[in-house]
């Protein structure tokens, strides 16, 4: 069987698995990292504790190192074999990604330096959507701006997006290349997707992360003159207003907290912030699902994932309310039950799924694939 390292450095935390072939052979993340009295100062000396707690015997004989990358820019469209150029020009791509990016740099720095004669394979986040179209991908600004500054559509979440569509197609039985699906990661960062045949035509994430759903900490879609009107009206800098939108806004800005399990249970217990959130919340998914089936003509099936998507059956519910008229509809029963299983009632035109997202199987899975062809 071929030995797979994921490593999959976050802003904050740094998660691992270890793959011999399906196996895992451990996992594990180190959370905190950088933070003031938290865990290792920075994403290179987590990785070094975490290639020191696998030892050499468990990394002796690996296939590859896959290395989880957010943004590929324009130049990356699929996973590539890392070498000095390709490290340099994720550098370059910095801008685009600026506190996803340097965590991922640090964490392939680290792997060549410790494991110099292993393939080391970049997988980019927004490699999935590079299939969609230019009417999808492109924003109505100046052209000359937007090609200057590489302004577009590159949208997120695309090793979820892509392992969670592939599975909803064996959970249903039916071929990946003939299903339209869309697919909805909600974590504490989510993002919808249509999948077209096994290809992203449509999906909420923009330039960056900051567009889209309501998220855990970030706004989503906003009326940009709120830019405007901030820096004017308040006199709130560009890192401020950053600050806020990516930070301070979404669940944690309605409600005062960014976890869903709490806001669950402060609106069972009469918050009117709470609910509020929620409804704002899953109000924006219905819209979503609403216009990428009017985008895929024909849907297939409607699938839920990620830490929200899987565990919280009061925003499958919500979230997919008054669709009946389109084939979507959940059975209350299912939708409290565990796994990965189709929700919706028996005979449902539309196929409503939960399937537990996996991105760093997907990102062994194309490792692996990478290495095995430039091997």
């Amino acid at each position: 069987m071929s030995r797979v390292l994921v490593l999959n450095c976050g802003s904050s935390s740094v998660k691992y698995r270890l793959y011999d072939g399906d196996e895992v052979l451990a996992k594990g993340t180190v959370e905190r990292v950088g933070e003031p009295g938290g865990g290792p100062a920075d994403h290179e000396t987590a990785v070094r504790e975490i290639l020191d707690r696998l030892g050499p015997d468990r990394l002796a004989g690996l296939t590859a190192v896959g290395h989880r990358v957010v943004h590929g820019g324009r130049r990356f469209t699929e996973p590539v074999l890392i070498d000095d150029a390709v490290f340099a020009a994720i550098e370059e791509l910095v801008p685009l990604a600026p506190l996803h990016n340097p965590a991922n740099l640090a964490g392939i720095r680290v792997a060549r330096e410790a494991l110099p004669g292993v393939p080391q394979v970049a997988v980019f986040d927004t490699a999935f959507h590079h299939t969609l179209p230019e009417a999808a991908a492109t924003y109505a600004i100046d052209r000359d701006t937007a090609r200057r500054y590489d302004i577009r559509r590159y949208g997120f979440h695309g090793t979820s997006h892509a392992y969670v569509s592939r599975r909803t197609a064996e959970l249903l039985g039916r071929p990946y290349d003939e299903l339209n699906t869309i697919t909805l990661h909600l974590g504490n960062g989510a993002s919808a997707c249509a999948v077209q045949g096994g290809r992203s035509v449509a999906t909420s994430m923009g330039m960056s992360p900051l567009e889209g759903l309501v998220m855990g900490t970030r706004s989503g879609d906003l009326d940009p003159t709120i830019v405007f009107h901030l820096r004017r009206e308040a006199g709130m800098g560009v890192d401020e207003i950053d600050d806020l939108l990516n930070h301070r806004s979404g669940l944690l800005g309605l409600a005062g907290v960014n976890d869903m399990r709490e806001v669950l249970a402060r609106r069972d217990s009469g918050d009117p912030a709470a609910a509020l959130a929620f409804d704002v919340y899953t109000r924006r998914i219905t819209g979503y699902v609403g216009a990428y089936y009017a985008l895929l003509g024909r849907v297939d099936a409607v699938t839920f994932t990620a830490g929200v998507g899987e565990h919280a059956a009061p925003v499958r519910a919500a979230a997919l309310a008054g669709l009946e008229r389109l084939g979507i509809a959940v059975d209350p029963a299912r939708n409290d039950g565990t796994g990965d299983r189709v929700i919706s009632p028996a005979g449902a035109e539309v196929a409503v799924c939960v399937v537990g997202t996996d991105e760093e199987r997907e990102i062994a899975r194309e490792a692996r694939a990478v290495a095995e062809a430039t091997g």
